[in-house]
């Protein structure tokens, strides 16, 4: 008998393959020696944070009387920096300006991810998806009662905007994106978001009440090759973004986010405000860490150099691809996801691990046939691995064809 709840010993069944690899690594590199194991499981971003962020918070933290109890949205000072940014960066379009009314500081994008979802869902209600997906995406429904409900996603992981009307029903309440997308790296493009917006508008009037599009945006910075991630906010009205600085500025750690609420939304802008801060108490998140909100409030617009991520892309692309592994190019993102050359993607992964190379099975993010590699990992790491790459390539071929 258990002595904790049935619904976590249902979930530790099914803990995320990518913390799975992740605390593999540990073991071997322990009994390997760190540099001899070729860690792309998690993505933990090895950049530095740009120095003015260093700067920033050395200065800020000998201030006083910035330690204490805040509203529960955050700082007003902050969210005004942020909606003042946002302005700027996604406001185009827009017949209303953003202020601080529609901005909410989080603990990060899984924060706030979870503040929106309290403020929104009513269990039974479904959260609507494109597969494959970062696979937390569960918990955080299945937290507030709802249910995640993956939809078929098109040609190179495209948003097939037939495969989410298909999986529409009166209980949908959420369409949740992640763009650039964890683990593919795809780029929605505007046109296919105004699509998404047609499609939720004619579905909530017929079924009597808004189904909302929810951003999750950690990403939203890496992009590569001059491209720009177009905004969510004039392809529907009733939209949300959820954002954190972990990997734009190479500060996971510090859990710092924010939801940023169109205000163009119709009606109930106030009151969706207000459950959004709620929610921000009552989950016990209380408020965003106040050092974090202050720093960034000084550093809206700023991030690690993208550049080095986009040389470490294409130094892995080009050296799988010479290999013999069949991939796109991630548009966005520390992510490749290559086909696996066996059917079981987590065989294939136990044949990297002969090479101590850790990559994630695809099922791990509802992608099976696939894996994931990080690329927030120096060169060197990069280039040192590719034979291993070539190994387990060859021993998946020679296993298949003895088949």
């Amino acid at each position: 008998m258990s002595i904790i709840s049935n619904k976590m010993v249902a979930a530790l069944a099914g803990a995320s393959l990518v913390r799975r690899m992740f605390e593999e690594g540990l073991r071997l590199k322990a009994s390997f020696g760190a540099e001899n194991v070729f860690d792309f499981s998690l993505g933990n971003p090895d950049l530095p944070p740009p120095a003015v962020f260093k700067e920033t918070l050395a200065r800020l933290a000998r201030e006083d009387g910035i330690h204490g109890y805040m509203p529960n949205a955050g700082w007003p000072k902050v969210r005004e920096r942020v909606a003042e940014y946002l302005n700027v960066e996604q406001g185009a379009g827009l017949a209303r300006p953003f202020t601080a009314d529609q901005v909410v500081m989080t603990v990060g994008a899984a924060g706030g991810l979870n503040v929106v979802f309290k403020a929104l869902l009513d269990p039974g209600d479904e959260v609507v998806t494109p597969r494959p997906y970062f696979m937390e995406y569960n918990f955080y429904a299945d937290n507030h009662g709802a249910r995640l409900v993956p939809a078929e996603p098109g040609p190179g992981f495209s948003l097939d905007i037939s495969a989410i009307a298909a999986k529409l029903t009166p209980a949908t309440r959420a369409v949740l994106l992640n763009s650039p997308q964890n683990p593919t790296g795809v780029i929605y493009p505007a046109e296919r978001l105004a699509d998404l917006g047609r499609l939720l508008a004619e579905a909530g009037a017929r079924w009597g009440r808004p189904i909302f599009l929810v951003a999750d945006e950690p990403y939203r910075k890496l992009a590569y090759d001059g491209r720009r991630p177009p905004s969510v906010f004039p392809a529907h009205p009733y939209s949300i973004v959820v954002h954190s600085h972990s990997k734009d500025m190479s500060i996971p750690g510090e859990r710092i986010g924010y939801a940023a609420v169109n205000p163009d939304l119709p009606e109930g802008g106030p009151e969706l405000a207000g459950a959004l801060t709620l929610a921000n108490r009552v989950l016990g998140f209380v408020n965003a860490p106040s050092l974090m909100q202050l720093t960034l409030a000084e550093l809206q617009g700023a991030a690690v150099d993208v550049s080095r991520y986009q040389r470490r892309r294409d130094l892995f692309v080009q050296g799988l691809k010479a290999i013999g592994y069949r991939l796109d190019v991630p548009a966005g993102a520390f992510y490749l996801f290559p086909e696996s050359p066996l059917a079981d993607d987590e065989a294939f992964a136990a044949l990297l691990k002969e090479e101590k190379i850790l990559a994630v099975p695809g099922r791990g993010f509802a992608g099976p046939g696939y894996f994931r590699l990080c690329f927030c990992t120096p060169e060197e790491v990069i280039e040192r691995a590719l034979p291993g790459f070539a190994r387990a390539l060859e021993k998946a071929k020679a296993g298949a064809s003895a088949r």
